[in-house]
């Protein structure tokens, strides 16, 4: 039922090698005798939330209960299990192009995609055409409200929307260390309208990586999980 790290990187075997495919035939998007006006090196900090307590409220549950969460969210629990090796998170931040929004390894420029992140979310509920989209800052709330509600609300649906909530808030948009932004409950919200949240989640990588590069320091807040489980199904 349950699948791991490495069995994810095995799922987007054949998107990346669509990737690449398709990058090698439309050629590489650098303009020649670009050179790079970045930061040369960026002091790019990984701190993540704490997320033992949701780990084991996971490890609590039966596989019914498990398999109800499966059948709305997807797969999202793998990423709780995702150690971040932030030697390796900073090296690859210095990769990143500002400029092109790519990633540049020598002649290779690689970057996360669309269908890429959808193969490693494995959603079957998310329509791609059904795009999120919202700018606005609202107030956030504590991570700690959510485990009450996990731990002693008696509708099971509920329990799994709220445990599915604190992923969203905690590990893909970790924007407030210990909060929960209300932009993630609206776009929550709409996850059961079938909106994919995919376009989103690059967004906020995107954006990340770009405010980290240009300032040459800087905290990342986007999924840095599933940015290291792209990077690995590459490498």
């Amino acid at each position: 039922m349950e699948k791991r790290f490495f069995d994810k990187v095995e799922d987007n075997a054949t998107v990346r090698i669509w990737a690449e495919t398709t990058q090698q035939e439309k050629g590489d998007s650098l303009t020649e005798g670009y050179v790079s006006e970045l930061w040369d090196f960026t002091r790019v900090i990984v701190t993540q939330n704490n997320l033992q307590e949701i780990k084991e409220i996971w490890g609590q549950w039966d596989d019914e209960i498990k398999w109800l969460f499966y059948c709305h969210y997807s797969d999202l629990p793998y990423l709780l299990d995702v150690k971040i090796d932030e030697r390796l998170f900073r090296a690859l931040v210095q990769y990143w192009n500002s400029a092109y929004n790519c990633f540049i390894f020598g002649k290779v420029d690689l970057v996360p995609t669309i269908e890429e992140y959808t193969a490693l979310i494995r959603c079957p509920k998310i329509q791609v055409d059904r795009i999120y989209s919202k700018a606005v800052n609202d107030p956030a709330f504590s991570k700690r409200n959510l485990r009450d509600l996990i731990l002693v609300h008696l509708d099971i649906k509920k329990r799994i929307d709220v445990f599915a909530l604190s992923i969203h808030g905690l590990v893909i948009f970790p924007k407030a260390l210990g909060h929960i932004d209300e932009v993630v409950s609206d776009l929550f919200d709409r996850l059961s309208k079938r909106t994919t949240p995919i376009s989103a989640i690059l967004a906020e990588t995107f954006r990340s990586l770009n405010a980290c590069r240009r300032a040459g320091e800087g905290r990342f807040i986007g999924c840095a999980q599933l940015l290291l489980s792209w990077f690995h199904s590459h490498f």
